[in-house]
């Protein structure tokens, strides 16, 4: 994951988180706030179309969809195990 995090393109000629949370908000990204990291997850699927600094409907509903899933799981997830918290294997 954290490969991939660091060369996926965020926009135009934008590759990676840190570069993604410097043009987008102009921090670092260990300084995002949790809306702002799940604003740049939820423009992965389309980022030259979607941008994070400015969400239109889209984004704001996906960020907000987001950030309950956060809430929802906390730190519930183990993501070395191959199993979903509950379930039996």
């Amino acid at each position: 994951m954290e490969v991939y995090l660091n060369v996926i393109e965020f926009g135009n000629g934008i590759y990676g988180a840190q570069a993604a949370s410097i043009h987008y908000f102009g921090k670092d990204v260990s300084k995002l706030t949790k809306e702002e990291a799940a604003r740049l997850a939820v423009i992965l699927p389309s980022p030259r179309r979607y941008k994070a600094s400015q969400p239109g409907p889209y984004v704001a509903r996906r960020t907000e969809w987001t950030l309950r899933q956060m809430r929802m799981w906390g730190n519930r997830l183990d993501y070395s195990s191959r199993t979903i918290p509950g379930e039996e294997e």
